[in-house]
């Protein structure tokens, strides 16, 4: 049976390195919310965030059984390093990106899609969010 999951990620950290945060909303094909994540990540660039948003969204892709994926993030660089169309060059950004990959492999197919900022308002939400967390630790 296919099971198809949309997701909608995103992090962000406040100043680049600064506290940084996810935000990950997974729909089914329905696009009916199955859940929202949000999770403080500590000190990280802006690029970090994108790809632990990136990696723990596919994680639980993973644990809810699906096997496709639509990936939808306002993170141009992380969608086309993903895609293809740029290289990978700094080296904090490798082991996730590989790591993303070695994931994205596990599904039966998957997209990756940039979209702008506007259409990924829910996901941004809960990356500020986990990053107003930053004052508890």
């Amino acid at each position: 049976m296919n099971k198809k999951l949309h997701l909608y990620i995103d992090g962000g950290s406040r100043g680049n390195p600064g506290p940084a945060g996810i935000g990950i909303i997974i729909l089914d094909s329905k696009r009916k919310k199955l859940k929202e994540i949000f999770k403080y990540i500590g000190e990280a660039t802006n690029n970090i965030a994108e790809y632990t948003a990136l990696v723990n969204g596919l994680e639980e892709a993973l644990k809810l059984s699906a096997n496709e994926v639509v990936i939808n993030m306002d993170s141009e660089l992380v969608a086309k390093q993903i895609s293809g169309d740029y290289k990978v060059k700094n080296v904090d950004i490798k082991p996730l990106f590989e790591r993303a990959l070695g994931m994205l492999r596990k599904f039966g197919s998957f997209k990756i899609k940039h979209i702008d900022r506007s259409k990924n308002k829910e996901a941004d939400r809960l990356a500020n969010k986990a990053m107003n967390l930053s004052g508890l630790f």
